[in-house]
């Protein structure tokens, strides 16, 4: 058996077919949804999958102020931030954060960055999240799909 017919194949940057899809949040919960979005990102459903190269998927999200949390979590969870001033410590929770500006893509973006990896990868993966309150977006140019995010796993 010849056994150089068995390579395996890497894609790399130049070779990744990177293609643009739309989930839609209304009525998801949060960390569902995200741990799905990650994958979809990361490129984890392809069978073209390298686990150093950005093979992802470009996600759109809308809706995104019409997200649950399970349980008990929108009032009792607690995000922490730290100003970088002594006594700085600043605790939101999802209720209030949804009351801000960009709230609830907050919630998301936050949820999405810690299910992916931590590095370069991470960051540059962060960067193909699009994340809209309202059902408009604005990369129509991109002729994006529209995908059923409960059909994946």
């Amino acid at each position: 058996m010849n056994t150089l017919s068995y390579k395996t194949i890497s894609v790399n940057k130049e070779t990744a077919k990177k293609e643009w899809v739309v989930v839609d949040a209304s009525d998801q919960i949060v960390g569902r949804l995200c741990s799905k979005v990650a994958k979809l990102l990361r490129g984890k459903y392809k069978p073209t999958f390298t686990p150093h190269v950005d093979c992802g998927d470009n996600v759109i999200i809308i809706n995104a102020e019409k997200i649950v949390f399970s349980g008990k979590k929108e009032t009792d969870k607690v995000y922490t931030r730290y100003t970088g001033y002594p006594g700085g410590q600043r605790f939101n929770t999802p209720a209030e954060l949804r009351k801000k500006k960009d709230g609830a893509e907050r919630i998301i973006r936050h949820a999405v960055k810690g299910m992916l990896p931590k590095g370069p990868l991470g960051r540059s993966l962060m960067n193909n999240l699009y994340i809209y309150e309202g059902a408009e977006h604005k990369q129509e140019a991109q002729q994006p799909k529209s995908i059923d995010i409960n059909q994946y796993k």
